[in-house]
């Protein structure tokens, strides 16, 4: 048997990619941020097709994001954030709210989302993973979109297959 298989595509040359990242726990998420830009650049994002837009903390992450999906000016997004945990119940709200609002995003507009919300038992952990999460979330946002144009083309080439053979 022959599998068809796609290979994982990290050029970001002709994408253009959204960023929203949280203003909470600032110098973290200003990590998550310079690791992430500097590796779209690396991939072949250019300055003019990154946008970058910032909001108050992890929960407001998802309605600015919602925003950029429906614009469609997107090939992926990027949520960066961080979420430490403290002596309350709310880290458990704000992260699964955060998460699952991400992801139901993604789906809805069928849309890569990276998702580097870090969530942190302190703060010595998110400095320890801010660096790597943020270059992570360039590389699966880049992937993903070049993946779902794969997908995309797939779909267009044999809907119009169908149509030839009607």
């Amino acid at each position: 048997m022959k599998i068809r298989e796609f290979q994982p595509e990290l050029k970001g040359n002709g994408l253009r990619i959204g960023i929203v990242q949280s203003r909470f726990n600032n110098s973290i998420c200003l990590q998550l941020r310079d690791s992430a830009v500097t590796e779209l650049k690396r991939l072949g994002v250019t300055d003019k097709d990154v946008i970058l837009v910032t909001v108050p903390g992890a929960l407001e992450i998802p309605l600015a994001l919602q925003r950029m999906a429906k614009s469609k000016q997107f090939n992926a997004l990027i949520a960066l954030g961080t979420v430490i945990r403290g002596e309350t119940y709310h880290f458990e709200l704000v992260s699964t709210g955060s998460a699952t609002n991400i992801t139901n995003l993604s789906l809805e507009f069928n849309l890569p989302i990276a998702n580097a919300v870090l969530t942190t038992e302190n703060e010595e952990q998110a400095e320890i993973r801010a660096n790597e999460k943020g270059r992570d979330a360039a590389r699966v946002a880049v992937e993903m979109a070049n993946l779902i144009d794969k997908l995309n083309m797939m779909s267009i080439l044999s809907k119009n297959t169908k149509e030839e053979n009607l």
